[in-house]
């Protein structure tokens, strides 16, 4: 007698399997892309000119999420609302960080860190004092930033800024720039286009569990210089608001691409830009 042949049931039952295969494949997907967004690596654009000269307007960085802890906030989207930093570490002075901007704690900004809890901080004559001491600052060779779309050199009221020819015909917007030296030899570059109200500030004396963030362009930056307010200053920022630690640069853009051009898309890449770390 013929065995009865079972092939044709299990290809229906494979046939089957196959749309559930799929959910559990791009649902595995989606909680790994989760956990690696949450508590490894995310990316951020710059969308200001307030971290000038050390990112421009188009610069898409990795920022790391484990330097600092995890709170709320380090999770995609704060999906657990819990209180406090787990494994939670001060950032050093001169780190360059993302974080939720007090008050709504709704928007992501990128600042330096100047002020670490108990610290003084306040600008005199456009210079920054911290702990008492004038923070030292050499002039070095000015900034040359091409015209773009993304750096379109808007001057600010009384700075002496304008675009410049450059020998290749291009259009280039010139910065004064300086070298800021922290406390333990951190260094970083700074600009000061012109005189402005906060080149001279009151003392400010960082509370517990908070941070004294400010741009390096210091004329065009809303930070910790400010009141807390929405889409303004940021005043003193909760430890507990940090995202994480910029890292690196990992694409650059002027703006110039067209849609339909993909040659467009080549040239207005800042080659020059990508893989630089901070």
């Amino acid at each position: 007698m013929a065995q009865p042949r079972s092939r044709p049931a299990r290809r229906r039952s494979a046939a089957s399997e196959g749309p559930w295969a799929t959910l559990r494949f791009l649902v595995g997907l989606a909680i790994l892309a989760f956990m690696l967004r949450s508590f490894v690596i995310a990316t951020f654009v710059i969308p200001s000119e307030s971290m000038l000269p050390r990112l421009l307007v188009g610069d898409y960085l990795f920022v790391a999420k484990w330097p600092y802890g995890y709170s709320r906030y380090s999770l995609v989207h704060g999906v657990l609302p819990f209180h406090g930093r787990i494994f939670g570490r001060l950032p050093e002075r001169g780190d360059v960080v993302v974080f939720k901007a007090p008050p709504a704690a709704r928007e992501d900004y990128i600042k330096r860190v100047i002020g670490l809890p108990g610290d003084s901080v306040r600008m005199a004559g456009g210079r920054l004092v911290l702990n008492g001491e004038r923070v030292p600052r050499l002039r070095v060779a000015d900034l040359l930033v091409p015209v773009s779309p993304n750096s379109p050199c808007d001057p600010l009221p009384g700075a002496a800024m304008e675009a410049e020819r450059q020998p290749d015909g291009s259009l280039a917007c010139r910065y004064p720039r300086y070298r800021e030296t922290l406390p333990g030899s951190r260094s970083y570059d700074v600009l000061d286009l012109a005189d402005v109200a906060v080149d001279d500030t009151r003392e400010f004396v960082v509370p517990p569990g908070h941070l004294f963030l400010m741009g390096d362009n210091r004329d065009r930056s809303a930070d910790s210089r400010f009141p807390a307010e929405e889409s303004g200053g940021i005043g003193f920022v909760p430890v507990e608001n940090l995202v994480g630690r910029a890292s690196v640069t990992i694409f650059s853009t002027d703006g110039s691409a067209r849609l339909l051009d993909p040659m467009s898309w080549l040239r207005a890449t800042r080659w020059d830009r990508i893989g630089e770390r901070f």
